[in-house]
């Protein structure tokens, strides 16, 4: 009760539910009987579907607020634009609203659906419920409703569910619709069009539901891509149910390869589009630690296999894909980074594959999650070589770590041990301090990412090969890089943009900003 004033009335915001009023809850039944003030929103036309829901509850002796939007869709001249008018609006509307509770009056304002589920409740509580006794008594959604009247699970399991705004930007709507298991796409109107772009751009027109006024007159369902654009009003919905159980869309006759970077650890480094991608294949292929990483789908067919048969890998998400299955191969950090990009375009170039589509997917690679961590040694310009010689001679290794370093490049260098490699990383160490001082600093990151993630930064003199394994990924500074303890005793490293001595033109042009 403290800042709320005792002798004031009490304020409800009130769910109707979706407009069936028998959904009405009894608690909302309730609450508009005691209720001495009724308000509710409503367009410059005067009509509102709030009061139409609650209409058989309304008495001759309540007091009825009608608080009008100065505009809706319309362009409005006031100096703060369609912002300031609403924004002015509500300030008034709560000051009205307050005026009652003032004199003792309890004021019940209707919502549609659940008052503080997109609805203009919540402007009035906002502004009220600090200074006044409140009350929210919850309604059935128009996503529930929708489910229901579509007679399908909207999220089961594991799934997630995402409750998106139409009015948002369509890259934004494509991102999170190819992301995500289950969606509805609320405020649809004049941004159906925009939306049903989004869910093609996503790969998921096929499995989109129509919903307009569900509960109410009017109820129209169906297939959103069957739906004139013409013909959907603001309440109507976009849904994408649950895919546990549900037939997934018809396979195309001629599949795909998409080729996927998941990061260097677990689902916090998968991109909005590597997800979608992940979730519309049949079929995953790839190194069993990496496609441990990946949820479990319904329907989804997963290969495993080890570290050592990429080609052999490539050839199976090929012939997969003639077959018309969707195939996701699974790659860890960048698919393009010493990764399975490689092996599966080598074997894509092959004439009996030339006609199977192929996509690469970027993820974050090691080296620009280990610098991250450690601050911004890869600040200025860098080279990225694997100390690897399975692949290719350790004298050709040498020969490229001695032009990077005679250049002042930073190096980031993968794949620098395993059990069976153990000698590279020292003998790196010998031929870069013949170009580099001591103590230059070097960014010894493991497991970036994981549970067992750790990065240190060292001096290069003090790199010890024992610590390194095909875990870690090693980024050594140039002559450039700094090295500094914050306060919070964190030390960073970092190489400048800028050169000594190097004259400018007086601009900054960096892509990074």
């Amino acid at each position: 009760m403290s800042g709320k004033q005792s002798t004031a009335g009490r304020l409800y915001g009130v769910g109707l539910g979706p407009g069936d009023a028998s959904l009405m809850t009894v608690r909302a039944v309730e609450v508009i009987a005691e209720a001495d003030v009724i308000a509710y929103h409503s367009a410059r036309h005067g009509r509102s579907i709030a009061r139409s829901i609650a209409a058989q509850h309304i008495r001759a002796d309540h007091i009825e607020e009608r608080l009008v939007y100065p505009v809706t869709t319309e362009t409005t001249d006031h100096p703060g634009g369609y912002k300031g008018a609403i924004e002015e609006f509500y300030a008034e509307a709560a000051a009205r609203l307050a005026a009652h509770l003032d004199a003792g009056r309890t004021v019940a304002v209707l919502a549609e659906g659940d008052p503080l589920f997109y609805g203009s409740y919540m402007h009035m509580h906002k502004r009220l419920a600090d200074r006044y006794v409140t009350e929210v008594i919850p309604g059935v959604t128009s996503v529930s409703a929708a489910a229901a009247r579509l007679g399908t699970p909207l999220a089961e399991g594991e799934e997630v569910l995402t409750i998106l705004p139409g009015t948002l930007p369509e890259e934004e709507l494509t991102a999170r619709l190819a992301s995500t298991d289950a969606a509805v796409v609320m405020k649809l109107g004049r941004t159906f069009t925009k939306v049903r772009n989004a869910l093609a751009d996503a790969g998921r027109l096929g499995e989109a539901r129509y919903v307009e006024r569900a509960t109410m007159a009017g109820e129209r369902l169906g297939e959103l891509a069957d739906v004139d654009a013409e013909s959907v009003p603001y309440f109507s919905v976009a849904v994408l149910p649950s895919r546990v159980g549900a037939e997934r869309p018809r396979t195309p006759e001629r599949g795909e390869v998409v080729v996927v970077g998941t990061g260097p650890a677990g689902p916090l480094w998968l991109t909005p589009e590597t997800r979608g991608a992940l979730a519309a294949a049949d079929d995953l292929v790839g190194y069993t630690t990496y496609l441990d990483r990946v949820p479990q789908r319904p329907g989804q067919v997963r290969h495993g296999s080890d570290n050592r048969v990429e080609s052999e890998r490539a050839e199976f998400a090929l012939d997969l894909a003639r077959r018309g299955r969707r195939v996701a191969v699974v790659s860890g950090g960048d698919p393009g980074v010493f990764a399975m990009a490689t092996a599966v375009l080598e074997v894509a170039s092959q004439k009996e594959y030339a006609d199977v589509p192929v996509r690469v997917l970027p993820g974050v690679t090691a080296a620009n999650a280990a610098a991250a961590r450690a601050g911004a040694p890869l600040g200025h310009d860098y080279a990225v070589v694997s100390l690897s010689d399975r692949l290719k001679p350790w004298e050709v290794i040498a020969e490229r770590l001695r032009a990077a370093a005679s250049a002042d490049l930073v190096l980031a260098l993968y794949n620098p041990g395993s059990r069976s490699r153990t000698w590279q990383v020292g003998k790196a160490r010998e031929l870069l301090l013949e170009h580099r001082a001591p103590d230059t600093p070097v960014v010894v990151a493991r497991d970036v990412g994981g549970a067992g993630e750790r990065v240190r930064i060292v001096r290069l003199s003090d790199l010890d090969p024992a610590e390194v394994d095909m875990r870690t990924i090693l980024l050594i500074g140039s002559s450039q890089t700094r090295v500094a303890r914050r306060g919070d005793d964190e030390e960073i490293a970092w190489t400048p943009r800028r050169y000594p001595e190097t004259e400018t033109d007086g601009g900054s042009c960096g892509s990074g900003g």
